[in-house]
């Protein structure tokens, strides 16, 4: 009678092995040149810090113009505004744009020229920024722009101001000039928001009170709106020139001998001065 054990045992022995085949998991190929260069290195020198990476992050193009350098006025001239980070990237890089177009080479494309000196214009964190981006990285001028940009306007802050555009609206005690200057520096400070000439337009007319539609209606002959983009911004520029002050009730422009009238305009009228530019 066999036990339980010895039918255990028996089974085990009937059980055929399992083969694996692992037809994936070759061999990796050995470089014996590299084995050896390995194994010929003492230990000190294999602590030694590597002599390699260290390399620039913007390619420059091959220059092979006779007699070209950057001249140290001119990198002077681009350290004069350098960028720490804390400043609006756009107005660095028109700064930056402005400086380098003085300066041409019939043999060097511009945007070489700007790959070169751009590193002069940086400081601070922006400096550490560029150090830390990969060796050979930023290959054109559009490529740095866009990393440059990314880097120190963050898709968050365009989120910002293109709302700010979007519900933009005259303050209550803001003159016509003064809401239009407003809107063009929102949109001078994200100049990638993305709306058409029309789109502005169209806000900013929207924005204004009842008598600044109406003066602008007024310019237009009609209905603003009816007119060409061209014409409408036409229109806004000129009205901008034209300096205007709201009567306010603490701010008396009256004279204290004229006698108070019941005919006096009201806080929502414009006293217009014309400027000469």
């Amino acid at each position: 009678m066999r036990t339980r054990s010895q039918s255990r045992r028996r089974r085990q022995q009937q059980t055929p092995p399992v083969v694996v085949e692992n037809f994936d998991l070759e061999e990796p190929i050995v470089d014996q040149n590299i084995v050896a260069m390995a194994d010929n290195r003492t230990m000190a020198q294999m602590l030694q810090a590597p002599i390699e990476g260290y390399e620039d992050a913007i390619v420059v193009p091959p220059i092979n113009a006779n007699n070209f350098e950057l001249k140290q006025p001119l990198i002077n001239l681009v350290q004069s505004n350098k960028f720490t980070g804390r400043q609006d990237p756009h107005n660095h890089l028109r700064f930056f744009n402005k400086v380098t177009s003085t300066f041409r080479h019939p043999e060097v494309p511009n945007t070489s020229i700007k790959l070169l000196l751009f590193p002069f214009s940086l400081d601070g964190e922006a400096r550490d920024w560029l150090d830390k981006e990969p060796p050979r990285s930023i290959l054109t001028w559009d490529d740095l722009v866009a990393k440059f940009i990314n880097q120190f306007f963050p898709p968050s802050k365009t989120t910002y101001y293109r709302n700010e555009i979007i519900t933009f609206f005259q303050k209550p005690n803001e003159t016509f000039n003064e809401a239009w200057e407003r809107f063009k520096g929102l949109l001078r400070q994200c100049p990638h928001h993305g709306f058409s000439e029309l789109h502005q337009l169209d806000t900013f007319y929207n924005s204004l009170n009842s008598n600044d539609q109406d003066a602008l209606d007024s310019a237009a002959g009609g209905n603003f709106l009816d007119k060409m983009p061209q014409e409408g911004l036409a229109i806004i520029e000129s009205k901008s020139k034209v300096r205007y002050s709201r009567s306010r009730a603490n701010d008396s422009r009256v004279s204290t001998d004229a006698p108070l009238s019941n005919s006096s305009p009201s806080n929502n009228s414009f006293d217009m001065r014309f400027s000469r530019g």
